[in-house]
């Protein structure tokens, strides 16, 4: 729900039995609020956050998605269409935008929370990219962001879909502060008063984090993750003879090798993209794709419909997963169809 609340603009996510998992209607609901306070000069900035129940945001209506890409994906497309618009208007937006990642921030979650000006991360935060364990990728912008983090840690987390606590969120710059949680209501009343100056608002409150766990292990995960080929991050895994590299590579097995090899590619050709719109043009026609292929429906049955959570992939290894399939993944859609922001 978008309201005006004095100068602020407020975007509350509000379908707390979803974990307020975005649907069409949700991204369309964004992209109107946005279009009409950018010429609003009363609205001097935007906060996003979630009402009641836990969130911010799981992600996206996967069940949705995974039913359309079982017929003519003509829905699908039309929801990505509208989330990357979103996703870019927030990107380019002239005025400052706040958002708060107070729970889980997964996959759609991700991708309206990383384009903001400032990103709020608490104790709370459980943030991740966890698509390849359904067939699909780190779309949103994923490959934009994830390639511009420090050494292999975006790559790791790709493929992986690891969980990141707040702290990790700060440390890595994919949060701007870090706030306790029951300071949250103090910081948007703040803002809403003073909202020239929304960075001494969170300054001030923010608090030093926790140890980030994950800097603990960057000089294994850059070794190890080194190569963007995925065999051979196989078998750096499994020549490593360590715990935490056996451990990482029981869980890569678990996901889709199809969506793996996809991932390494997003990120690779993400790190030398222009602009963030073609990256969202790349990632619309990548998404278009392979919400129609085998792993996606498969995934979705697996962890969400079934919950037998033993997906049976196709291909089943990362050697079977062939450059050319890949390449037909990648392949541009026709102009009339491709993503333009709008």
């Amino acid at each position: 729900m978008a309201e005006i609340d004095g100068p602020v603009g407020r975007i509350r996510l509000n379908r707390a039995k979803a974990l307020h998992a975005l649907n069409l209607a949700m991204c369309e609901g964004v992209l109107e609020a946005l279009e009409a306070w950018r010429g609003d000069p009363s609205v001097e900035a935007i906060l996003v956050d979630h009402a009641e129940g836990r969130g911010f945001c799981a992600g996206g209506d996967i069940r949705m998605l995974a039913a359309s890409g079982a017929g003519d994906g003509v829905e699908a497309r039309a929801f990505f269409h509208a989330e990357y618009r979103m996703n870019h208007r927030l990107f380019v937006y002239a005025k400052p935008i706040v958002a708060f990642m107070d729970g889980i921030t997964m996959g759609g979650g991700v991708g309206l929370a990383l384009p903001c000006t400032y990103r709020v991360a608490t104790e709370n935060t459980k943030f991740a990219m966890p698509e390849t364990g359904i067939g699909l990728f780190p779309d949103v912008g994923g490959g934009w962001y994830l390639s511009r983090l420090p050494g292999r840690i975006g790559q790791y987390l790709a493929l992986t879909g690891h969980r990141l606590d707040g702290a990790e969120c700060a440390a890595l710059g994919l949060a701007t502060h870090y706030l306790p949680s029951e300071a949250l209501d103090t910081a948007k009343a703040r803002i809403a008063q003073t909202p020239q100056d929304i960075a001494g608002v969170l300054d001030a409150l923010s608090i030093a984090p926790p140890e980030a766990q994950i800097l603990a292990r960057r000089d294994e995960i850059d070794r190890l993750f080194a190569s963007d080929i995925l065999e051979e991050i196989y078998a750096a895994l499994d020549a490593d003879g360590g715990e935490w590299a056996a451990k990482t590579l029981a869980t890569l097995k678990t996901k889709s090798p199809q969506t793996m090899k996809v991932s390494l590619r997003l990120l690779h050709e993400g790190a030398a993209m222009a602009s963030f719109a073609d990256e969202m043009k790349q990632e619309y026609a990548v998404g278009a794709h392979v919400v129609q292929r085998h792993d996606f429906i498969e995934g979705v049955r697996a962890v969400i419909v079934d919950k037998d959570n033993a997906p049976r992939w196709d291909p089943a290894t990362p050697e079977d997963v062939t450059d050319h399939v890949i390449d037909q993944i990648f392949a541009p859609l026709p102009e009339a169809e491709a993503w333009t922001p709008g």
